[in-house]
């Protein structure tokens, strides 16, 4: 009798500590909202006094813009605040589901500051690749942990992968905000060339990055063949650096076009009316990120086979450096995924919004 009132006294005493535990997630929780608006408007607020200040400092400067392109040096206060609650909410959901690590998710929050201040379409597409990007990464997951020797449950993206991937974007996104302001425009070369070029390298550096990893993700674990070399043809492992199928380069393709396809629907519905009815027809955005998304995805297959090291080891993964019991199947050490990613965003983010002036309508 004295062993389970003993039992029963430890079980009241664990069942408490979890009950407390319990309340505390509930708490925090409910506070959390509270906890970022109390945060986040006093922050706005100092952001958009500053910037009143600098444009009263510099209010006699004159800048002289051709096509009625004009610099929107005043960021409202709604921007701000928005500049810091939207981001900050993907953070928070990213962590939870263990889409990218703390240090990620701060780097994240920057970017989708500087893309948020600039056009809400850019944060779109940053929104658009990260939460399908992330859901890609969980497909089939069961089969990737027999592929990858790394394998990480949810992908928890790295600061680095996050400066890698947006990094191209948020650089045109200050170029954008220094020269053009802030503000929805259409995509309209003749009119607005400088924001309309600026615009397309942003959308298609993320349709670069949501087809290479839609392109990786699905293509992977769906069909039953091997992929082959892109540079030789040759049939290799699943997992190799460089190795594609037509799975893989479909679904490249569509995630470049679903970044596309969000980006059209938050222009038609955040450009003003009168803006929208007198520029270029806004589609050939899906068409153009639809492009970037197969380009890219080829592009870094094509650096992937050459410039990074793909080997097999004694228990059948793929790994990217050479070692003991290690079997070279192709490319030199040279670039890490990483930098591999960054090249290939640098090149379409550079050569897409050319394409785009050459056959918009």
């Amino acid at each position: 009798m004295e062993y389970i009132n003993t039992y029963l006294c430890f079980f009241q005493k664990q069942f408490g500590m979890v009950l407390r535990r319990s309340n505390n997630i509930q708490n925090f929780n409910f506070f959390l909202p509270i906890l970022i608006s109390v945060c986040a408007i006093p922050i706005s607020m100092f952001f958009w006094s500053i910037n009143v200040l600098y444009s009263t400092l510099s209010s006699d400067t004159t800048n002289n813009y051709n096509n009625n392109e004009e610099l929107s040096q005043m960021i409202p206060p709604w921007r701000w605040l928005a500049a810091i609650i939207i981001p900050i909410g993907f953070m928070i959901w990213g962590l939870r589901r263990k889409s990218v690590n703390l240090k990620g998710a701060l780097a994240g929050v920057v970017i989708g500051f500087i893309l948020t201040l600039t056009n809400i379409c850019h944060l779109v597409s940053l929104a658009t690749f990260f939460v399908t990007g992330s859901k890609a990464t969980k497909f089939r997951s069961n089969i990737k942990k027999t592929q990858e020797k790394d394998f990480k449950e949810g992908g928890q993206r790295s600061w680095v992968q996050v400066i890698c991937n947006g990094g191209v974007a948020t650089h045109l996104a200050l170029l954008y905000l220094l020269d053009v302001g802030c503000g929805e425009r259409p995509i309209d070369f003749d009119k607005y060339y400088r924001s309309s070029w600026l615009s397309i390298g942003i959308l298609a550096s993320f349709a670069c990055c949501n087809g290479d990893t839609w392109a990786s993700e699905f293509g992977t674990v769906i069909g039953k063949g091997d992929p082959f070399l892109i540079t030789t043809r040759k049939r290799v492992p699943r997992g190799t650096n460089g190795g594609v199928s037509w799975y893989g380069l479909l679904f490249s393709t569509l995630g470049g076009l679903m970044v596309g396809l969000t980006s059209y629907l938050t222009i038609l519905y955040t450009v003003d009316t009168a803006t929208l009815e007198s520029a270029a027809p806004q589609w050939p955005i899906i068409v153009i990120c639809g492009i970037a998304g197969l380009i890219g995805s080829v592009i870094d297959s094509i650096l992937g086979a050459t410039l990074q090291y793909s080997g097999i080891d004694e228990d059948g993964f793929i790994v990217t450096k050479p070692g003991k019991g290690v079997k070279h199947i192709s490319g030199k050490q040279i670039l890490d995924n990483h930098a591999v990613n960054l090249v290939s965003t640098i090149i379409v983010a550079l050569t897409l919004p050319k394409v785009a002036n050459l056959i918009w309508p």
